[in-house]
């Protein structure tokens, strides 16, 4: 009786685990080979060379498209599923132990430029007039000049005359503009870099941080009620970070005579890019608030959970990318509006944003044929 019983209780213990494997729809192995198959984050999976490469990490909600054109655009590649060669894993491993250690290498830590206390100070000094801030940047020779080739560029141009002379730049431009072409100014050298096999990077990198330095400020001003200074200083940071990465990864590589892979590259970035951003702005001894924000990109929060700035952050990345995408043609005005909601940014004020990027957008391009 006690073994009819017994069998009878097993029986139906196996009826339900029949009933619920069947509902389920899976086997039970599969929940155990996931375990088993956990990626190496120094050997990342084919689809991080789809996320947005130049943004040193995945923008929550962005779409595939998106991502993966502007990796096109920056590595002038189609986008691949990631080498597996030793020497590309070879190179990934050296690269994470060279950004994860205690101390970056001098060449991947840029010093902080001298005048960026100082000029901070005086555009944030009403007292401190125009006259005082374009001596203040002669005080600079390189400085001077770099800042008055940005102001005849293409991307902030305000008029059809040349700009000759700092006084003239400063009176264009305002206390905002020039503030904002300071911050340019300082940190573009450091993007200029030898791109081996990806020539375009460099290019596509820094024009991605400008139209991002732009709308990350006006998400600051408009949205988050944060310091639109810090919000474009925050995207000029994240910018520098992948070219930081960028650079030590195509080093390494031409130091093994291997040739580069834009996957490995972009995964590599894709790890460490907010990372270095932020210990690059720790070592300058910039605020809490801007190092808050970096970090809060490297752990891959959702947008919800981000601080002001570090929301006026990614969506200037991700405003920046679908500039980027319109500038070459390969959306328009209207696509890129569509795609600010499925990226996480719904609403009237980013919509405006967005147009008015659009618009500047539209007048580099006008600018540029001319």
């Amino acid at each position: 009786m006690v073994r009819l019983i017994l069998f009878l209780a097993a029986l139906i213990a196996l009826s339900f685990a029949l009933i619920a494997f069947v509902r389920s729809g899976r086997r039970p192995e599969a929940g155990r080979a996931r375990v088993a198959t956990e990626p190496d984050p120094a050997a990342a999976a084919p689809a991080a060379a789809a996320q947005d490469v130049t943004t040193g990490s995945p923008e929550q909600g962005s779409t595939p498209q998106i991502s993966t054109q502007l990796a096109e655009l920056a590595f002038g590649v189609p986008a691949r599923p990631r080498a597996g060669a030793p020497a590309h894993r070879e190179v990934a491993a050296t690269i994470e132990a060279l950004l994860s250690g205690p101390v970056l290498k001098p060449e991947y830590a840029p010093r902080r430029p001298l005048l960026l206390p100082k000029l901070v100070q005086a555009v944030n000094d009403e007292s401190v007039s125009r006259r005082e801030q374009a001596r203040l940047i002669a005080q600079d020779p390189a400085l001077a000049g770099n800042l008055l080739r940005l102001a005849n560029s293409a991307f902030y141009r305000v008029n059809s005359e040349p700009v000759e002379s700092l006084d003239r730049a400063v009176a264009l431009l305002g206390t905002s503009g020039i503030r904002s072409l300071m911050a340019a100014a300082l940190l573009q050298p450091v993007f200029r870099t030898s791109a081996g096999e990806f020539k375009p990077f460099p290019d596509i990198t820094w024009e991605h941080t400008q139209y991002a330095a732009t709308a990350a400020e006006a998400y600051a001003a408009i949205i988050a009620d944060e310091d639109p200074f810090a919000g474009q200083l925050l995207a000029l940071l994240q910018g520098l970070g992948t070219i930081l990465v960028f650079r030590a990864t195509m080093d390494e590589y031409a130091r093994t005579g291997a040739p580069a892979d834009a996957a490995t590259v972009g995964a590599l970035i894709e790890h460490h890019a907010a990372t270095v951003a932020r210990r690059v702005a720790q070592e300058w001894e910039l605020s809490s608030r801007i190092l808050t924000a970096l970090e809060e990109q490297s752990a891959g929060q959702q947008a919800g959970a981000l601080s002001g700035l570090g929301r006026s952050l990614r969506f200037g990345r991700y405003c920046g990318a679908l500039a980027v995408l319109l500038r070459a043609g390969r959306l328009d005005e209207e696509a890129g509006q569509a795609a600010l909601a499925p990226g996480g940014f719904p609403g009237p004020d980013c919509a405006r944003i967005w147009a008015r990027l659009a618009r500047q957008v539209a007048a580099a391009q006008s600018s540029a044929d001319t």
